[in-house]
């Protein structure tokens, strides 16, 4: 899974996506989860690297990570699979 090419991210959490003239923010986890989706990264080595940069257990992140992915795929932010 990753972020459309077309998809601009800034270095501060705005995602754009000029398709549709749409605009989002993220949190400081979701810019992480972001970044590592533009870079290729599987969900294993996302969830190893947000689970070693913060506090959370591994229900937690496989939940929101879920959460997460789910609401990128609804605004179409995600590459089809």
């Amino acid at each position: 899974m990753r972020i459309k090419k077309n998809i601009a991210v800034s270095d501060t959490g705005f995602l754009f996506n000029p398709s549709t003239g749409d605009s989002y923010s993220v949190n400081p986890i979701g810019m992480d989860i972001v970044q590592l989706m533009k870079l290729n990264k599987e969900n294993d080595e996302i969830k190893k690297a947000i689970m070693n940069d913060y506090f959370c257990d591994d229900a937690t992140f496989e939940k929101d990570f879920y959460d997460f992915t789910m609401v990128l795929r609804n605004y179409k932010l995600l590459d089809d699979e």
